[in-house]
């Protein structure tokens, strides 16, 4: 461990390993250090499923506890900022759940057998729109068609990801983000 005359070297210029390893000692210190360095992008990615402002603050705040709670269960399978983003989205997608409207168990009840369209796609120059335009136009769909584009798109994961994430079923999944790419589309057309 790094140490000099004031206990540790400025927290700052730590890698994130040696972070990692003071806040498995429970050193406070090194938990706000690691929370300065990624809060702004967890606080992002809760924002992006619960819609909210304050909601996301708390929910990332809280994320982040819990990562701190189960910090001697990272293992460096992964990067630590993929291990804290995975513990930030299940957990805002738990909120959601809990304090929304929308179910995801009408997801199951909407499924049914998709025919292959044979529609003709318009053409739309995405080098042209700007991220924060198609940002707020997925904002603006349906709700399950903005969590499943989120996470695919935006947080990277696969579809058997996503359903696993959200509880349910890859059959689901597929369709839902079918539909959500289609509607994104559509809304897209009429931006350009």
């Amino acid at each position: 461990m790094l140490l000099n005359k004031n206990n540790l070297l400025s927290l700052s210029n730590l890698h994130i390993e040696d972070l990692i390893a003071l806040c498995k000692q429970k050193n406070q210190k090194a938990e706000f250090e690691i929370y300065h360095r990624y809060s702004k992008a967890m606080y992002n990615i809760a924002l992006r499923i619960v819609k909210d402002e304050h909601y996301a603050e708390d929910v990332m705040q809280e994320g982040f506890l819990k990562a701190f709670t189960k910090i001697n269960d990272y293992r460096q399978e992964v990067a630590f900022g993929a291990w804290l983003k995975r513990i930030i989205i299940n957990h805002s997608i738990d909120f959601y759940k809990k304090n929304s409207a929308f179910q995801l168990e009408e997801l199951d009840r909407i499924l049914y057998k998709v025919e292959e369209e044979n529609t003709i796609t318009a053409e739309i120059d995405f080098q042209e729109l700007k991220v924060a335009q198609v940002l707020d136009v997925i904002k603006n769909l349906k709700d399950n068609y903005r969590m499943v584009l989120t996470l695919f798109f935006i947080e990277g994961y696969d579809q058997e990801e996503i359903s696993e994430i959200l509880n349910i079923s890859y059959a689901n999944c597929r369709t839902t983000l079918s539909r959500a790419k289609e509607s994104l589309r559509k809304a897209l057309q009429d931006v350009i």
